[in-house]
């Protein structure tokens, strides 16, 4: 019997169950193959006890649209920096990325599929640099993946930050308030902008165009007269005025590395009463509301798409690779290919013409 082990890495992201459950379909019609699970991304190895589940079709049935992951995520720490406690109580990382591959070998696993996002497909590719047989599946609500036209779980979080643009809209024209709703994109503004243009926000402030806040200012009051109107914005996280950093905040959690941005929408507000705006504003900041619940029918399709095309690479001994969507084919990339660059927006695509178009602003 041959082995693959399947870990789901980084943030939660609508779909990642669904990758799981292909994964282990297609296995079911090799008859010498078993699928294994590691709880907790690859913390499931590197515990004292392992902690591994079987994943059979009877564990997968009817998880497709289910949001989260069956075998559980972690975005701290990891084989290459595994948290240590100090005798002083202080804390330290460890590289224990050899002991993990040999403890892979001893359980007698034939390959890895990896499931993260940009920083989990850099943990795949060290894996690999050092021997591991591993494949990768792309998964990031930020769509920030450069080597794949789109991931999974994206299409998701544009529908619950749409849906929430949709509902502000109603609120803020009945008080005739400026509503600035906050999503997620560190250095993406994807979901912004397309939350934007589909939700009819008035103005889109992404990462990757700073804004003049006299302009925003301006773009305001033009929906308003004689204090009647409203306007809706919406913000990436990671947006911020020309010669102005994002805020950010070093969680204290021990193996968390990521700087937390923080504060994005309260910001805006008060730079938008700095710069000489009266009007009523309040602010929602819609967080992790856009990492859960059921997936959508395109993420689910995409990720059980993936899901296949990664045990199958498997089967073709393909290792070091990703899989990747280029329409209207399911292929895979090299790893460094897949980490070289990020997926930004392109301020001259012609997503970002439409939304020029339909006259929304971006500050600039």
């Amino acid at each position: 019997m041959r082995r693959v082990l399947v870990a789901t890495a980084g943030g939660d992201c609508p779909g990642l169950n669904a990758v799981i459950r292909a994964i282990v379909k297609r296995a079911s019609q090799e008859k010498d193959w078993e699928v294994l699970g590691s709880i907790q991304a690859f913390n499931g190895i590197l515990w004292e006890p392992t902690e591994v589940k079987i994943l059979d079709e009877k564990a997968v049935a009817g998880i497709h649209f289910q949001g989260g992951t069956i075998i559980e995520t972690t975005n701290k720490g990891g084989p290459f920096a595994w948290p240590i406690k100090q005798k002083d109580g202080s804390w330290s990382t460890a590289d224990r990325s050899d002991e993990m591959i040999r403890k892979l070998m001893y359980m007698g696993i034939d390959a890895v599929i990896n499931i993260g996002g940009d920083g989990s497909q850099r943990i795949s590719n060290a894996l690999f640099e050092k021997g591991l047989n591993i494949i990768g599946v792309p998964k990031t609500i930020d769509n920030d993946l450069s080597a794949t036209d789109t991931t999974f779980g994206f299409q998701t979080a544009v529908q619950i930050a749409t849906e929430s643009v949709d509902k502000l809209v109603t609120t803020a024209a009945s008080h005739n308030r400026i509503l600035i709703l906050e999503v997620m994109g560190r250095d993406a503004g994807w979901i912004a902008l397309n939350a934007a243009i589909a939700g009819g926000a008035e103005i889109c402030l992404i990462p990757e165009i700073p804004y003049d806040i006299n302009k925003v200012v301006e773009k305001v009051n033009s929906r308003f007269t004689r204090n009647r109107g409203f306007t809706i914005i919406v913000m990436a996280e990671g947006a911020h005025a020309i010669g102005d950093n994002t805020s950010t905040i070093q969680l204290d959690e021990i193996g968390y590395a990521n700087s937390k941005i923080s504060g994005g929408a309260s910001r805006l507000m008060r730079e938008l009463k700095g710069a000489g705006c009266k009007h009523d504003m309040r602010k929602t900041v819609l967080g992790h509301i856009q990492r859960g619940g059921v997936p959508v029918a395109f993420d689910r399709v995409l990720a059980t798409q993936f899901g296949v095309k990664a045990f199958e690479l498997v089967l073709e001994g393909k290792f070091g690779e990703m899989v990747s969507y280029r329409h209207p084919n399911i292929t895979s990339v090299p790893f460094a290919e897949a980490i070289s660059e990020p997926n930004k927006v392109t301020i001259n695509s012609d997503l970002m013409k439409s939304a020029r178009g339909v006259d929304i602003s971006f500050g600039d």
